[in-house]
C-alpha cells in the first residue's frame, strides 16, 4: 500500500488488532487532524484505546464501519 492509496476493506481484515489514528484516517478517506480532533471531542466514528498520550483506533470497529454493519449500541436501540 502507497502513501496515496486507499486500503481496501480486505487489506484491512489483515492488520493488527489495532492501529493509529493516521493509517485509520487513510482507510476512512479523511486527514489524520480531522480524526484525531473527533476522537478528542468525543465524535469519533471508531473506537479507539488510549495509550499514553495518543490514541490508537480498535481494527475491528474500523473495519465494521467501513463495511456498513452497525455498532452494537445502536443495534440495541434500534431493538427497543
Amino acid at each position: 500500500m502507497t502513501k496515496s492509496t486507499r486500503p481496501t476493506l480486505a487489506d484491512i481484515r489483515k492488520w493488527p488488532a489495532t492501529v493509529p489514528v493516521s493509517q485509520a484516517a487513510t482507510a476512512i478517506g479523511c486527514s489524520k487532524s480531522h480524526l484525531a480532533d473527533r476522537i478528542k471531542r468525543g465524535e469519533s466514528p471508531v473506537k479507539t484505546i488510549p495509550v499514553g498520550t495518543r490514541h490508537v483506533v480498535i481494527t475491528a470497529d474500523l473495519i465494521r464501519l467501513l463495511s456498513g454493519e452497525q455498532s452494537a449500541p445502536a443495534l440495541e436501540q434500534g431493538a427497543a
